[in-house]
C-alpha cells in the first residue's frame, strides 16, 4: 500500500468510528429522554423501560429527530411543549455523549 493509501484507509476507518458512535449517542439520549418523560407520565419500572424503548424505536421512523420530538410531545400533551423536549434532548445528547467516553476508558 502506498501513503495515500494508508491515510485513505485511515480516514474512512475514523469517518465510520464517527458514525457509529454519533449513532450509540442519539439512541443513548432518546433512552434518557424516555426515561426523563416516563417519570412525567409517572411511570416506573418495567414501564419506564417499556417506554424509553418505544422512544428510541420512534427515531427510526425518519431522517432526523423531529420524529421522537413528536412522539414525546405527542405522549406528554400539556407537560412539556416540543421546544421543552428538543432542549432536554441537547441536554441529554451531552450527557450521552460523557457516558460513551467515560465506558470506552
Amino acid at each position: 500500500m502506498t501513503t495515500f493509501d494508508d491515510r485513505e484507509s485511515a480516514f474512512e476507518n475514523k469517518f465510520a468510528h464517527d458514525e457509529e458512535m454519533k449513532f450509540k449517542a442519539e439512541a443513548r439520549r432518546n433512552k434518557l429522554l424516555g426515561i426523563w418523560a416516563a417519570e412525567l407520565l409517572g411511570k416506573t419500572g418495567a414501564d419506564a423501560d417499556a417506554y424509553a424503548k418505544e422512544v428510541i424505536l420512534s427515531d427510526f421512523e425518519e431522517a432526523g429527530h423531529e420524529d421522537v420530538v413528536r412522539k414525546v410531545a405527542g405522549d406528554l400533551g400539556d407537560l412539556a411543549d416540543a421546544d421543552t423536549i428538543r432542549g432536554k434532548m441537547d441536554e441529554l445528547l451531552r450527557v450521552a455523549k460523557e457516558q460513551l467516553v467515560k465506558e470506552a476508558d
